[in-house]
Parts: structure tokens; C-alpha cells; sequence
């Protein structure tokens, strides 16, 4: 990996030099991570032409598993507990004779961006607007490889819950099962909380579990993800429990199923952001609920949960290979319920067989 974090570092020198900037300053996590395989801990980076340094708070605890060993090319800046890592590093710009500072204005509170001025004294600061956000879009191989990992995990742990009793417990219960399970298998940690929701909360946007019981005749939507060397996934699936589906259950299901299925086949290299959705958002239109659907259909994923790009129906940049997205329409009817299909895939050409669907459980209505 740290022959990836140094081609990383180089495309950004790269874009700083064309960019006017000797030095950029980047203390968003996600970047810092991105650029060094630094976990977030509150450090920042400071990248020169010649020299790259790592800015860490001294009671970082010593990481004994390997996973996130330094290269030799990064050289470390401990500074004390609390401290601000960012002013450190502006001041160490000074001490490297940089003339002009990119910083990452869009990450930097007032209060940062002033502390970070007032250590870079005669440093002229510049917007990195987004730079690295922007190199982070296509994955690497290194990069699918642990999204790989991450759907794997997120997959078992889910396929294990389907397998056990699920009548009488509570939506909570269900949820904290769900991430311990995540973590049992090897995660990081789930990507964002876990959400599950039955009866007449399943298929809600961004549900938070309550201490409603599963009861027999229920819709169970259950939105999770793992996370993997800081690579996380999404995944949404919605069952029945106990008996068979009530005809308005199957047909509403099979709906949303198709809807997904469209967009999920719309993804290619070159093809409009908002295709996807308009694919999906299509079928549900033609159904009557394309007004319960007022989300885009999906985002771009990674070491952050939402990134670049949206897949909406105003997006109209276009797809590159190589890109995690996520595709997971739904339908929700007030007092009754609903369902929320999900996947995370990663844009691939034709000739390589199309979108690689990284979260594969069964999208079938099982009764469980």
C-alpha cells in the first residue's frame, strides 16, 4: 500500500504545481487517510515538493497490528495532546521556506483557518478546493479490494441475523446484533449506524431503531454497512417475517426490485450521473409513487460514507470506471410500510462485464 499512498501524493503534487501552490496543508480525515493510510486520530499532512510530513497528536496510542505502518518517506511531527495538528504543520511550512500554502477551506473552521494564517506568517494561503475529494473518486485496486472485504463482511453478518429468531425482538436489539456481528467478522467498525425498521417503519429513509417488536406479517428493512481499512459499503434489503406475503407486500416489493435492477444496469463508464436515477425513478413514475421517492438513487462511496458522485436527477457529470457508487431506490406508504433495495457497485466497462456488485444477499422477498 504505501507504493499507492506515494502515487496519491504524487498526482496531488502534480495538481499543487500546476496550481501555482509550493505546499498543500490537508487535515480533512478522510483525505489525511487517503493520502498516508493514517487512520483518524486528529493528524494533519503537510506535502512539499520534496518532503512529506505527518502531523500527530504524542498520545496516539502505538498501532501493534501493522496495518497502518508509516513509509519511510513520511516523516513524523508529534505534537502535544490537544494541540491543534494543522498551526503545527503551518509552522513548519514556515521553517521549509514555502511561499504559497494550499489549505482545504472547506474543512477548516473560521477558528482553524486563523490559527493556521497566524503560524504561516509571510505564507500566502490558497483554496485547495476539493483537490483531493476529487483524486479519490476512482478507486485503485487496493481501494476494491477492501470495499470487497467490507460487502463481504456486511453480507455474512446479515445472512447470520436472517438464520435466527427474529419474532419479538426488538428494532433496536436487532440493529446492535447487527453491528456486533460486523465487528466479530472483522470490521473496523459499521459505516454508519444500522438501521432496521419493521411494520410501518420499514422502508424509511434513514430510520432510527425504536423498540418496536417484529411481528408476524412484517415488512423488516434492514439498512447496514461494514467498514474496512476505513472502506466502507452500504447494503438495504427488506423481507417478510413469518407467514406469506400479503399480495400488496409482493407486489410493492417486486416494484422496488425492478426499480433497482434498472438502475443498477443503467451504471457504465461515460454515462450520465442522473441515468441511473432516471432509470429507477422511471418505474416507479409509471407506478404511481415516483413522488415518494424524492432522494437521488444513489452516491459515490469509499473512506467516507457519501462522496462523489450523486447520482440525482439534476447530476449531469458523467461516470468514470473504477467508481464505488451505491443504487437503492424506495418506497415507503405512510401507515403501512414499505421497502428499500440497496447495493454498492463499482462502475466497470462491458468488455469487463459490466457493474461488479459488491453486496450480493439475496434480493428475493423471503419469508422469514
Amino acid at each position: 500500500m504505501s507504493d499507492a499512498h506515494a502515487a496519491r501524493r504524487e498526482r496531488l503534487r502534480e495538481y499543487c504545481s500546476a496550481s501555482g501552490a509550493d505546499a498543500v496543508l490537508v487535515t480533512r480525515a478522510a483525505n489525511v487517510r487517503y493520502l498516508t493510510g493514517c487512520p483518524p486520530c486528529g493528524a494533519s499532512v503537510l506535502l512539499t515538493r520534496e518532503r512529506v510530513l505527518l502531523a500527530v497528536p504524542e498520545d496516539l496510542p502505538p498501532d501493534d497490528t501493522g496495518e497502518h505502518l508509516m513509509p519511510e518517506d513520511v516523516a513524523r511531527l508529534p505534537v502535544p495532546p490537544l494541540a491543534d495538528t494543522a498551526p503545527a504543520l503551518a509552522e513548519a511550512a514556515v521553517r521549509l521556506r514555502v511561499a504559497d500554502l494550499a489549505v482545504e477551506e472547506h474543512d477548516l473552521t473560521v477558528s482553524r483557518h486563523r490559527a493556521v494564517a497566524g503560524a504561516a506568517a509571510g505564507v500566502r494561503l490558497l483554496d485547495l478546493d476539493q483537490a483531493v475529494e476529487r483524486l479519490r473518486v476512482v478507486k485503485d485496486e487496493h481501494e476494491i479490494a477492501d470495499l470487497r472485504i467490507a460487502a463481504e463482511i456486511a453480507d455474512q453478518a446479515l445472512g447470520e441475523l436472517l438464520e435466527s429468531i427474529l419474532v419479538g425482538r426488538t428494532e433496536r436489539h436487532l440493529a446492535m446484533e447487527l453491528e456486533r456481528r460486523m465487528i466479530d467478522h472483522g470490521a473496523d467498525r459499521a459505516s454508519f449506524p444500522v438501521s432496521v425498521g419493521t411494520g410501518a417503519h420499514s422502508g424509511l429513509e434513514k430510520h432510527q431503531p425504536t423498540d418496536r417488536r417484529v411481528e408476524e406479517g412484517d415488512f423488516l428493512t434492514v439498512v447496514l454497512g461494514a467498514q474496512y481499512r476505513g472502506y466502507g459499503v452500504s447494503t438495504a434489503r427488506t423481507f417478510v417475517i413469518g407467514a406469506a406475503p400479503a399480495p400488496w407486500q409482493v407486489e410493492l416489493h417486486r416494484l422496488v426490485f425492478h426499480a433497482q435492477r434498472a438502475g443498477r444496469e443503467a451504471l457504465g463508464p461515460g454515462v450520465p450521473q442522473h441515468v441511473p436515477d432516471d432509470a429507477a425513478r422511471s418505474i416507479l413514475q409509471a407506478a404511481g409513487h415516483a413522488e415518494r421517492s424524492v432522494h437521488p438513487v444513489g452516491h459515490g462511496i469509499g473512506l467516507e460514507i457519501r462522496e462523489a458522485p450523486r447520482l440525482g436527477p439534476a447530476d449531469m457529470g458523467k461516470l468514470d470506471n473504477r467508481v464505488p457508487v451505491t443504487v437503492g431506490p424506495g418506497v415507503h406508504l405512510p401507515g403501512k410500510g414499505g421497502v428499500r433495495i440497496e447495493d454498492t457497485l463499482v462502475v466497470r466497462p462491458p468488455e469487463e462485464g459490466g457493474p461488479e456488485l459488491l453486496t450480493i444477499t439475496t434480493k428475493e422477498l423471503l419469508a422469514l
